[in-house]
């Protein structure tokens, strides 16, 4: 290990990754990243090469069994199959077949076997024909998670000691003892108490949980359903990560996410995005409370404006722990496998940590009394008619200005007309059910 750098044993996060994919972006050695990082440069290296993504060459008019010779090559009449034929052989779509020294093209780009070992800064990746490597930085950090929790999958233990193990206590659970009990008579055994249930729980003993009297007599606690089970897609991305971010970046425009539901039994819900800078709003009606309707809904907003001002006007998202926000690399990489935006999550039962968004809410259940309407025989039309007026409505908190008029000087024009809002004359603006009349009514 290099002693000139200052090196940390922390294992890598997104944002060390995303500076690795940018570094390399720029052509930036391994050394100067490993600099930055607090990391040897053979860790960055190592993290490149583990992590890279192959992308085939481009076969568009490429011609079928390509011959590495083919430059230098001036052979006729190999085939000697068509008479008269005066066209050089590697003109021909069938002169490998016959030809003893046809050799396959070889599309490996040898630049890639030294460093930076990606495709990433080379100046000529737009137009080469070879195939090619790239590092990225969403990608690279879901393969770490995978192989995070892979290694830990599993019984740590030996067969001849599990063997063991199960002679000692399979016999002595059916005779009626708990697992506490043998434990305090034989302290041979090296596990827990909770280890040997872990290991009965999987089958990895001869006994079951039926073998346990008191084990079935409880039953596990349910998660609710809204909420999200993979608890590793919170490294980094936690409220404490927030407020470190905007510490260290005080100026980032921070959005606010959140879902509102309607009454039990309804399916249609709104997403909303909440732009806390004009305290504007806008609501997307999702068909169902699922994640994949929240990324369908980034990708067309990243379709319509473009990926670079998306992360211009969305770079920063905090949202709470929903099931429907379960993939965040689905939401933070864009459609061209460019990050977008970061996201956050709140901590659990602490809806005030995104208290715009939900004061905003009161003005939906102005019109949505939570009891008494459902979303299901809504169109999106009908939400932007809802959210038209809501943006139309002075705000004590804006000295009596309408977030309509600090949308249209803080937020992109393109993204305001994909909104597809429109400003409510002040007289004319309606907060009560009567403006969707006939269609929200339970």
């Amino acid at each position: 290990m290099s002693n000139k750098i200052q090196t940390n044993q922390k294992h890598m996060n997104q944002d060390n990754r995303v500076v690795i994919e940018k570094r390399l972006d720029a052509s930036v050695s391994f050394r100067a990243i490993g600099i930055e990082l607090g990391k040897d440069p053979t860790t960055i290296a190592k993290e490149v090469k583990k992590h890279r993504v192959f992308q085939m060459h481009n076969t568009f008019n490429e011609k079928p069994f390509r011959c590495a010779n083919a430059r230098d090559c001036h052979k006729k009449h190999v085939c000697t199959t068509i008479p008269f034929c005066n066209r050089e052989c590697k003109r021909c779509s069938k002169c490998h077949s016959y030809c003893e020294d046809y050799v396959p093209y070889d599309y490996h780009c040898p630049l890639t076997d030294k460093a930076p070992f990606v495709c990433n800064g080379c100046n000529k990746k737009r137009s080469c024909r070879l195939d090619k490597y790239f590092y990225r930085a969403v990608r690279a950090q879901s393969e770490y998670k995978t192989i995070l929790v892979e290694s830990r999958r599993g019984i740590n233990i030996t067969e001849e000691d599990l063997a063991t193990l199960d002679a000692t206590v399979s016999p002595l659970i059916l005779n009626g003892q708990s697992p506490y009990m043998i434990l305090q008579n034989h302290p041979e055994i090296s596990q827990c108490e909770k280890t040997i249930y872990n290991y009965i729980d999987n089958g990895a003993l001869s006994v079951s949980n039926l073998d346990l009297p008191k084990k079935v007599t409880y039953k596990p606690r349910k998660a609710h359903a809204s909420e999200i089970d993979d608890t590793g897609i919170f490294e980094g991305r936690t409220y404490k990560d927030y407020e470190a971010f905007i510490k260290e970046y005080p100026d980032t425009k921070i959005t606010e996410m959140d879902t509102v539901v309607g009454p039990e039994g309804s399916h249609k819900v709104l997403l909303t995005l909440h732009f806390c800078a004009a305290d504007f709003m806008m609501a997307y009606l999702l068909n169902s409370k699922e994640a994949i309707g929240v990324e369908n809904t980034f990708d067309d907003i990243n379709k319509a404006i473009g990926t670079e001002l998306f992360c211009r006007t969305m770079p920063l998202i905090v949202t709470d722990r929903g099931g429907e926000f379960k993939h965040p690399e689905a939401l933070e990489c864009g459609i061209d496998n460019v990050l977008r935006t970061n996201i956050y999550y709140c901590d659990p039962m602490a809806s005030w940590q995104k208290p715009h968004c939900e004061k905003n809410h009161e003005y939906i259940r102005k019109i949505c009394p939570q009891t008494t309407t459902t979303f299901d025989r809504l169109a999106q039309e009908d939400v932007n008619l809802m959210m038209s007026h809501i943006n139309s409505a002075n705000r004590e908190s804006l000295g009596g200005l309408t977030p309509f008029k600090l949308a249209k000087m803080m937020l992109p024009q393109k993204l305001l007309k994909h909104f597809g809002l429109r400003e409510i004359p002040a007289d004319e603006i309606i907060l009560t059910p009567a403006l969707l009349k006939g269609k929200i009514e339970v």
